[in-house]
């Protein structure tokens, strides 16, 4: 019994690594550095702003979190306006690829193995 709850637990956490990298898979991370240098004015460098409610920190976060709350900014299903006004001219490959470079980043509050 314990030698399969072992390899429960290991199937489980391969299934884990392998999610957390398809979440990077449509966004390409090069790019998303590239990209984020308008981010930096408000959310710090490499997404690493000091903590204030107005600017959270990105860095570590989920790629998949930080994808969907890019399109709901743009669709305005999500308000803020002037995170409105900053992805209303992005393409749907350039918030995978700031989702993907933010997530890929360690921050203060995170850390990436």
């Amino acid at each position: 019994m314990k030698k399969q709850i072992q390899i429960l637990i290991a199937a489980a956490s391969l299934v884990g690594l392998f999610a957390t990298q398809a979440s990077f898979a449509a966004g390409n991370i090069a790019a998303g550095a590239e990209k984020s240098k308008a981010c930096e004015a408000c959310h710090g460098a490499g997404g690493n702003a000091p903590t204030t409610p107005d600017f959270p920190r990105l860095a570590g976060q989920h790629a998949d979190y930080l994808d969907k709350a890019l399109r709901d900014y743009k669709s305005g299903a999500r308000k803020n306006a002037i995170m409105a006004s900053q992805v209303e001219k992005l393409s749907r490959q350039d918030l995978q690829d700031l989702a993907a470079y933010f997530a890929s980043q360690s921050g203060s509050l995170t850390t990436k193995r």
